[in-house]
C-alpha cells in the first residue's frame, strides 16, 4: 500500500474536514476524487505532517506512523494545487533550489533540476523568471519541482487546474508516463471525473469529509449483466421502446441502449431487431461510467 488511513479525523476549529475516513490508497495511479470542500487537500497535507489529525492513524509506504516530516518529504514529492514560487527566480533556479532544501548537494539539485525541466518540456523556458510563465507552464514547474528529489510517491493536488483542453492532456500525458513508465506512485487529488478515468487505475472518493466509494475503477465500473448498447442496420430503423423482455432507449449519435428484463436473453434483441426488418451490428454488454459510480455514491451516502 502507498498510504492507509484508519478512522482520521482533521478539524480547522469548529469544523470537520475529514471525519472518520478509513482507506487504502495501493500502489499506482490513484484518483482521490470528490467535490471542492470534500476533504482531499486536508488528507494530503495531513499525510505531509502540515496539519495534525485530530484522531485516527496514517502511514506511508513502510515508513512508521510516528515517522517525522522530513522523513516523509523525503520519499513523497508534493505538488500543491496553489502557485508557490519566490519573485524573479527562473524555473531552473526554483527547482533546484527545492532540491536543496530537500538534501540534494547543489551539484546533484542542478542535474536533477535539468533532468526533471526537460522531462515535463520546459528545458527550453528553465531560464525565464516563473513569474513570466503561462498557467500551463507554471503547473509544469510546480511538477519538476515535486520530482526533483526523484520520490517514490508523488501528490498531486489538482494538476490541470486552470488548464485549457490541450494543456490538460499534456498534464495528463506527463502523469500517465510518471506511472506506468517511471514506476512512480501517484495520488492524483481532483473533483475532474475524466481526469481520474484518464490515469487512474483506482479511486477514492469522498464527500463531505466521509469516504463514500473505493477500489479499482475495473471493478467498480465493472460490466453489468443486464444491459447493452446495440447498433442496427439500417440505423435510421424504429424500435419500439419496450417490447417482450426488453426495455429501449434511443442514444445520441444513434444506436439504442437495452436493459433485458429476466428471464429474457441476449437472444431476444436478435430476435425483436429481426422482427423489425433490421440486422444486429453490434450487441456489447454496457460498463459503468465512472460518473454513474460517483452520483451512486452520493446518493445512496456509502460504499458503490
Amino acid at each position: 500500500m502507498t498510504v492507509q488511513l484508519d478512522n482520521v479525523t482533521i478539524r480547522y476549529g469548529e469544523r470537520v474536514a475529514v471525519d472518520g475516513i478509513t482507506a487504502r490508497i495501493p500502489a499506482g495511479a490513484v484518483g482521490l476524487l470528490g467535490r471542492n470542500g470534500a476533504g482531499k487537500s486536508s488528507i494530503l497535507k495531513a499525510l505531509l505532517g502540515l496539519v495534525r489529525p485530530s484522531a485516527g492513524r496514517m502511514a506511508i509506504l513502510d515508513l512508521p506512523e510516528n515517522a517525522a516530516p522530513d522523513e516523509i518529504r523525503a520519499r513523497v514529492g508534493y505538488m500543491p494545487e496553489r502557485d508557490g514560487h519566490l519573485p524573479g527566480l527562473s524555473g531552473f533556479e526554483m527547482v533546484s533550489l527545492l532540491g536543496r532544501l530537500s538534501g540534494l548537494r547543489e551539484r546533484d539539485a542542478w542535474r536533477r533540476a535539468h533532468e526533471v525541466l526537460y522531462l515535463v518540456g520546459l528545458d527550453e523556458q528553465r531560464y525565464r523568471p516563473v513569474s513570466g510563465y503561462s498557467t500551463g507552464m507554471r503547473q509544469k514547474v510546480k511538477l519538476a519541482a515535486a520530482l526533483v528529489h526523484d520520490p517514490q510517491v508523488l501528490f498531486l493536488d489538482e494538476p490541470t487546474n486552470g488548464l485549457d483542453p490541450s494543456g490538460r492532456e499534456e498534464m495528463l500525458s506527463l502523469v500517465r508516463q510518471l506511472s506506468r513508465d517511471l514506476g512512480k506512485s501517484v495520488v492524483l487529488s481532483t473533483h475532474i471525473l475524466q481526469d481520474v478515468e484518464a490515469v487512474c487505475d483506482a479511486v477514492v472518493v469522498l464527500e463531505r469529509g466521509r469516504l463514500v466509494a473505493e477500489g479499482p475503477l475495473r471493478e467498480l465500473t465493472r460490466t453489468t449483466d443486464d444491459q447493452y448498447r446495440l447498433q442496427i442496420e439500417p440505423a435510421d430503423l424504429q424500435l419500439p421502446e419496450r417490447l417482450p423482455g426488453l426495455e429501449l432507449r434511443s442514444m445520441p449519435g444513434g444506436g439504442y441502449h437495452v436493459r433485458l428484463v429476466a428471464p429474457a436473453s441476449p437472444r431476444a434483441v436478435f430476435a425483436a431487431v429481426h422482427a423489425a426488418g433490421g440486422v444486429v451490428r453490434q450487441l456489447e454488454r454496457q460498463r459503468r461510467s465512472l460518473e454513474d459510480v460517483f452520483l451512486g455514491a452520493l446518493a445512496s451516502g456509502g460504499a458503490a
